[in-house]
């Protein structure tokens, strides 16, 4: 009888716990299955980034100024390196820490803490470094795909072009401007993975990617080259400081050069320095000098005060306004107005600007673009200085005719040029290819534009300041430029030499300003620094873009070939 109870009671029991099992199973899988559900994929769904790639940045020619390639990260789990057998692969530790190039305490110490599970050991390593690192086979290393940003054309468009960071978010020039545009939206997919890491099941599309877009800039590379060429010979030679050089196409307000010396090269970041990827051609500003001349002149045209052929007394040479002298070099007594162009006359600039306002002066400047942005989007950009006062004095408006007082850009004062070179329309500046011709608006009167131009071709003649910037075969007109940098209290010794000019003068297609700052030694007038520059780059330009040549005059093709004998090469 004792026995049968007790068999029972095991019975009831194994019964008992077999409902309570079965109880359980079904509470879990059938009645409240979202835990275990959680669980499962707290240990198996993974979320998947698809690769992206940078958009390229290309010439208007669709020459690569800026593409992405792919490499390599090396990162490691500190709590899988932290593992018996990791531990004893001494010789393949020493080895990583070689090919990185990294001593192997520093290596060793980045994974000394177990409780991180995810830490770079380095970024951007090449196929080949990475292949070496995977036949390592160190248990808690692994290697990621990404890419790298380079740079072609290395220093002649790096201030442009500008470079990104290790991350590939742009940091100067074009690629900061232009980051969002240029960046790719990676795409997330939600997979399911086993123990090993494997795909076993593709859930479905998170997000979608976007792809980047390409930029496609209006800058001719060959031209691009070719300027930077010979700006940087030219900076050494006379040991300037800086020097800057913009070429613009008058016909559609597109920018085909822009350059600076010295550059870098922004394929080596060790060497990266924030103020030598400043792109001075459009954020450092300088007075204008003697550049500034024949906007004024078209502003005395337009207001009256003088017409094309009208003589201008400059006689004795000199006067005092408020204390101050202005003078030109010597008397040149009563000259035409293209005789005042051609031989930089202060004291016929000083008499024409005094009869004029003040407010004439400066709304004739803001037309032709000075003091105001340009609009083309570039890092940095400087909208120069063109002064507002309340009250003007008689040596503050002399000053002004004869290019001090304000400050302009190099590419506010190539942009005014093309102004000029265009018959008195200006386009809005682009640096980024258009898809359709921009519209142009009449900012001064043409006969005006087109009498000024006339009387900057003999600035380039035999009785001229720029006779170095003649072109064999071409009509050029230009001004030259000298002034001294301002410093605290008045001007000090140091100069600016500029010139700005224009080709073929018969039909005008390009414009160009060449700033050379600080140059050193006997020679630092813009005839002298400038253009030499100017001639050798607009040469090359006109020749590159099949441009037929208009003629020029005797004297300046007789002036061409010899001042060409004379252009420095180092």
């Amino acid at each position: 009888m004792l026995t049968g109870w007790r068999f029972l009671t095991v019975c009831g029991v194994i019964l008992f716990a077999f409902v309570a099992l079965f109880a359980r199973a079904a509470w879990i899988q059938v009645v409240s299955p979202d835990r275990l559900r959680l669980e499962g994929d707290m240990r198996s769904l993974r979320t998947t980034v698809t690769s992206t790639t940078r958009g390229m940045i290309m010439d208007r020619n669709g020459e690569e100024l800026a593409v992405s390639v792919p490499v390599q990260a090396v990162w490691a789990d500190p709590k899988q390196v932290h593992t018996e057998l990791s531990l004893e692969k001494g010789q393949a530790w020493q080895a990583l820490a070689d090919v990185l190039g990294v001593p192997h305490e520093t290596l060793m110490k980045r994974v000394e803490n177990p409780q991180r599970r995810f830490v770079y050991l380095q970024r951007q390593v090449t196929p080949a470094v990475a292949e070496y690192i995977r036949k390592l086979r160190l248990p808690g290393v692994h290697l990621r795909p990404e890419e790298r940003r380079f740079y072609p054309t290395g220093e002649i468009n790096a201030h442009l072009v500008g470079l990104t960071n290790i991350d590939g978010n742009g940091i100067e020039g074009i690629e900061r401007g232009f980051n969002e545009w240029l960046t790719a939206q990676a795409g997330e997919r939600r997979v399911r993975k086993d123990r090993n890491g494997r795909v076993i099941e593709d859930l479905g599309v998170v997000s979608e990617a976007r792809q980047a877009n390409n930029i496609q800039l209006t800058i001719d590379q060959r031209i691009q080259a070719l300027a930077y060429r010979s700006l940087k010979r030219a900076t050494e030679y006379y040991r300037a400081t800086s020097a800057s050089l913009v070429m613009i196409d008058v016909k559609a307000g597109e920018v085909l050069a822009i350059v600076n010396s010295p550059s870098f090269n922004p394929n080596n970041r060790s060497q990266y320095q924030s103020f030598r990827a400043r792109n001075r051609a459009v954020t450092d500003t300088y007075e204008p000098g003697s550049t500034i001349k024949p906007l004024i002149v078209v502003s005395a045209l337009e207001n009256g005060v003088v017409n094309a052929d009208s003589i201008v007394d400059t006689s004795p040479g000199w006067m005092r306004l408020g204390g101050k002298r202005v003078a030109d070099h010597r008397n040149l007594g009563p000259i035409s107005v293209q005789t005042i162009l051609q031989r930089s006359s202060n004291m016929g600039m000083a008499r024409m600007a005094l009869q004029e306002t003040p407010e004439q002066l400066l709304d004739t400047l803001y037309r032709f673009g000075l003091g105001i942005d340009s609009g083309m989007g570039l890092v940095g950009e400087s909208t120069g200085l063109v002064p507002q006062r309340r009250r003007w004095s008689d040596i503050e408006r002399a000053t002004l005719s004869f290019g001090y007082g304000l400050t302009v850009t190099p590419l506010q004062l190539a942009q005014s040029y093309a102004v000029l070179a265009n018959g008195g329309v200006r386009y809005p500046l682009s640096i980024i290819k258009r898809s359709k011709p921009p519209v142009g608006e009449q900012v001064v009167p043409k006969q005006h534009a087109d009498a000024v131009l006339h009387m900057l071709e003999s600035v380039i003649g035999p009785g001229g300041t720029a006779r170095k910037a003649a072109i064999p075969g071409y009509r050029v007109a230009g001004k030259t430029g000298t002034s001294r940098k301002a410093i605290a209290g008045g001007y000090g010794s140091d100069y600016v030499g500029l010139f700005a000019g224009m080709a073929p003068a018969s039909n005008p297609r390009l414009a160009m300003v060449v700033v050379m700052n600080e140059p050193q030694g006997d020679k630092y007038y813009g005839g002298d620094v400038a253009a030499p520059v100017f001639a050798e780059v607009m040469s090359g330009a006109l020749q590159l873009l099949n441009i037929r040549p208009d003629g020029a005059t005797e004297e300046q093709f007789q002036l061409a070939g010899q001042e060409e004998k004379r252009v420095p090469h180092t």
